[in-house]
């Protein structure tokens, strides 16, 4: 009886330790660019992605921007969430109405998708400055300090957000109430060149 017992604990164990290395978050390549003319420039060093996929993950991440950026109720709020000179009207970003804020795109992330299961080969995300001077991305849930660089992360940086474009704007109080936009990430990275 004691060895049918060793060996049902080292099946268990084999088990649990099959389980906790398959729910590891696959990790893809990518790469964070202030603007469309840096990645245009990458590419032409032979970066990771190709002219092509810098024009089509910049036309998605501000895609994405539009729908889903976080919008607030004034400015001073934006702000607040944001940094001082880091938000806009919704009417000059998304043609929306000009009583509703939205922050700026302040950069881009790509990543490498090939092989992945997603379409195309780079999914892209906007990124958007936080009050503490870093950046996340539209989902929330990964915060940068740069938003230049190249790094291995997580598939989760690149979830798609839900849409606010004709939602309800954040007051201060919803704003408050959520733990400011960019504070409540799922992780941090840090971008190597």
């Amino acid at each position: 009886m004691r060895k049918r017992s060793r060996t049902v604990a080292l099946t268990i164990l084999g088990a649990a330790a099959f389980t906790v290395a398959g729910c590891r978050e696959e990790q893809v390549e990518a790469q964070a660019f202030p603007d469309l003319a840096s990645c245009q420039a990458a590419a032409s060093s032979g970066g990771l992605f190709t002219p092509a996929e810098c024009d089509q993950a910049f036309a998605e991440a501000e895609a994405l921007h539009v729908e889903a950026a976080p919008r607030y109720d004034s400015l001073a709020v934006c702000e607040e969430q944001h940094g001082q000179g880091a938000c806009g009207s919704e009417a000059e970003q998304a043609g929306g109405s000009g009583s509703i804020f939205m922050p700026l795109l302040a950069g881009y992330l790509i990543g490498n998708m090939l092989g992945r299961g997603m379409a195309g080969t780079a999914a892209a995300q906007p990124m958007y400055r936080n009050a503490a001077g870093g950046y996340t991305n539209a989902a929330r849930t990964t915060s940068f300090g740069s938003n230049a660089g190249r790094a291995q992360m997580g598939t989760q940086s690149f979830a798609r957000p839900a849409a606010t474009a004709g939602q309800a704007p954040m007051s201060r109080a919803t704003a408050a109430s959520r733990g400011g936009f960019g504070n409540t990430g799922g992780s941090r990275s840090s971008f190597g060149g």
